[in-house]
């Protein structure tokens, strides 16, 4: 199966493309950047300039794919202008939808936001009613970027009233990769903050393999998942952390764990088979500093061609 990944040369593209390689698929990615003509870029993998706010260009790089990883977007509107940020991000989820329906693509996978719930980039003070959030939370997005993120969900549910495409959006919370984690986790760790976008994240490696999970789902229809990981990015449970800073304003549910992410992934569990495995605590101490005992990059990423192997194998079987 030929899989598209718009918003390859980002930092969920990259991840997106190199997972879905090496689970077996024949990936193609895009994105705004000039190809290398000279010196091949994107590790030999075929790769086509477009931009997708341009319905020809969307319409050429979905044809002859079965399947779509929508990564591509502007993500935030602190550095670049609140209409561009909704024009592009609307856009090109727009004209990716129309071209998937046209070339009856088989599943569109759309990488969504924790930040559609409202509170994780709010300009003004918003909470949510409970936590951990799950996706039967009402949306309540504020500004540009979270606002379409919740445009493309709804166009996801547009298409597949009237298409046989089926449809996942996955929303990530704040994801990092191996080398984010000092610099965006650290000082939350050494000291929380009442902001409850940042005791919520993703590693990289997970998202990857919910991507993976989502492209061979078989679900019908449009589904909604939150990816997280299992724990919250600080060292304080998460009732402390609620009621320290929130008092009882936010009604706190069943957890998992004492420590549990503000984020529920139960529904990925059950319908997608996504169980976290990666912890902040992989990487930083208790004082947010690098852990030298952590695995090296390279065991990692062994371990996930292992796993990835091993299920083109199973499904080769099959």
């Amino acid at each position: 199966m030929r899989v598209l990944v718009t918003g390859a040369r980002g930092k969920v593209g990259r991840a997106a493309v190199s997972a879905l390689d090496a689970a077996g698929y024949d990936v193609i990615g895009t994105d705004l950047a000039a190809p290398g003509y000279d010196v091949p870029h994107d590790a030999g993998r075929p790769y086509m300039q477009a931009n997708l706010r341009d319905p020809g260009d969307a319409f050429a790089v979905v044809k002859g794919c079965q399947a779509i990883v929508h990564c591509a977007a502007i993500p935030t509107h602190g550095s670049n202008t609140p209409h561009q940020v909704f024009a592009n991000n609307v856009m090109s989820t727009f004209n990716l939808a129309e071209a998937a329906v046209s070339f009856a693509v088989r599943r569109m996978v759309n990488i969504s936001s924790a930040a559609v719930t409202g509170y994780a980039t709010a300009e003004r003070d918003t909470l949510p009613d409970y936590l951990p959030a799950d996706e039967e939370e009402t949306p309540r997005p504020q500004e540009p970027y979270s606002l379409a993120k919740h445009f493309g969900e709804q166009v996801m549910d547009a298409v597949v009233r009237r298409s046989d495409l089926r449809c996942i959006s996955l929303r990530p919370s704040w994801a990092q990769r191996a080398d984010d984690y000092a610099a965006n986790l650290g000082a939350g760790i050494r000291d929380p903050g009442p902001r409850i976008s940042r005791w919520g994240y993703v590693d990289m490696n997970d998202l990857a393999r919910a991507i993976v999970l989502a492209i061979e789902s078989d679900l019908p229809g449009h589904d909604v998942f939150h990816i997280a990981a299992a724990d919250n990015a600080t060292t304080w449970p998460l009732a402390k952390l609620v009621t320290t800073f929130f008092g009882d304003r936010i009604e706190i549910r069943p957890l998992s764990r004492p420590d549990a992410s503000p984020v529920s992934c139960r529904k990925a569990a059950q319908l997608l088979g996504f169980v976290p495995r990666y912890s902040w605590r992989d990487y930083l101490g208790a004082d947010g500093q690098p852990n030298t005992n952590r695995p090296s990059r390279t065991l990692r990423r062994d371990k996930a061609a292992e796993e990835y192997s091993l299920r083109r194998e199973s499904r080769e079987a099959d």
